[in-house]
């Protein structure tokens, strides 16, 4: 599908200065041999509105005309004659909205689509010799603010085709579509029908959302369409678990939240080591101990896409930690219809000392005291041997 074309623009030159100009000319210009003519002012017209038979090359001194509906002089579809006395004959095909001029020009007015066709001019000359000329004009309608059906009002993700369809269908109408404000582009998943009129969707996805709008155009009017937008259902993706917290402390409050792209929103459910809790996004559990350790599993459905996904993240009380950051692995065993999982890793913080090296506190303590002891003892014995040395080098000499 191509870029939306040009807007269309039409001038508008009154009929009343046409009809001066050819008078002029006929005026003014000597006789020639040049041939009768006639032209269409417009050529396409908009139902409603009028057009004008303009003559060129009108004889000198004719006696009078005849216009006839169709490709030839037939007494039966004439419209209306003049004599050049300004006598006006209405014939057969008179619809008393018809005008003609005394420069054989022919002004209709109001035309409908049945006024479309050929018109012939038949000039009455003072010889008696006739001379003729056809033209030809086209009637189309107004075209009206089109809108968009759709055969598949809640298509499903990666499931259903979507037919929209440019509404009322009209004969010699162009039919254009945009997405998102911008023409089409080329897509294995996109459709066009013969005309343009129908834009299939094969296999929608959730960016298929739109909006999208269809014009339809004829030579002589454009109009659009109010945006059109789908809704389309999808999901529910695989659910994630927050936080990513793996290790808690006992007494402190443990709160979980579930989440799953869906459309509608999905339902969800809380199970704790396969036995179910509650049907809630959330999940909270005041002063937690070493008992509340498991498997929490979050269950996520749509009830109109008719999947479900499931995740299952494992929570670990405990009253001892570790005095370093550990990185480990939080295993997020995920199943679903049609399967999926996930896995995700998280750093743990834990503010109690290691027992890497095998010795209690108590143990430690122990040591601790006893260097203590021993560095004591150094210090008086030390104090001692300079306090005795210091004496004895004093003393009398034997």
């Amino acid at each position: 599908m191509g870029h939306l074309s040009a807007p269309l623009h039409r001038v508008r030159v009154p009929w009343q200065g046409l009809l001066l100009t050819a008078s002029l000319l006929t005026f003014w210009n000597p006789p020639t041999t040049a041939q009768l003519t006639t032209e269409s002012t417009p050529f396409n017209v908009a139902e409603g509105k009028e057009v004008l038979l303009l003559v060129h090359n009108l004889p000198q001194n004719p006696l009078g005309y005849n216009w006839y509906k169709g490709e030839m002089v037939d007494a039966n579809h004439r419209i209306i004659g003049y004599v050049i006395r300004q006598l006006t004959t209405p014939g057969p095909a008179y619809s008393s909205r018809e005008k003609i001029y005394p420069n054989a020009s022919l002004l209709i007015q109001n035309v409908t689509q049945n006024d479309t066709g050929f018109y012939t001019l038949q000039v009455i000359k003072s010889d008696l010799v006739n001379e003729e000329a056809t033209g030809q004009f086209h009637v189309y309608p107004e075209t009206p603010k089109p809108f968009i059906s759709s055969n598949n009002s809640n298509p499903v993700e990666d499931n259903d085709a979507v037919a929209l369809t440019c509404e009322p269908g009209t004969q010699d109408t162009t039919y254009l579509w945009w997405i998102n404000n911008q023409s089409l582009l080329i897509s294995p998943r996109l459709q066009l029908s013969n005309g343009n009129r129908t834009l299939t969707l094969l296999s929608v996805t959730r960016n298929d959302a739109g909006p999208y709008e269809c014009e339809i155009q004829n030579p002589v009017s454009a109009n659009r369409s109010d945006p059109v937008t789908l809704n389309v259902t999808y999901g529910p993706d695989t659910p994630t678990i927050s936080p990513s917290d793996t290790y808690y402390r006992p007494g402190a409050n443990l709160s979980l939240s579930c989440y799953a792209a869906s459309n509608p929103p999905a339902q969800y459910s809380w199970l704790i080591n396969g036995t179910f809790q509650q049907s809630t996004q959330e999940l909270f559990i005041p002063n937690i101990t070493v008992n509340n350790s498991g498997s929490y599993t979050c269950h996520a459905n749509n009830s109109v896409t008719g999947r479900n996904r499931t995740t299952v993240k494992t929570i670990i009380v405990t009253e001892m930690g570790f005095h370093h950051v550990a990185k480990a692995g939080l295993k997020l065993l995920s199943s679903s219809n049609p399967p999926a999982s996930t896995s995700q890793s998280a750093k743990i913080m834990d503010n109690y000392p290691s027992q890497e090296n095998g010795l209690s506190a108590g143990a430690i303590a122990g040591i601790v005291i006893g260097v203590l002891a021993l560095v004591a003892l150094i210090a008086v014995a030390l104090a001692c041997f300079l306090h005795f040395r210091k004496t004895g080098s004093s003393g009398p000499l034997q």
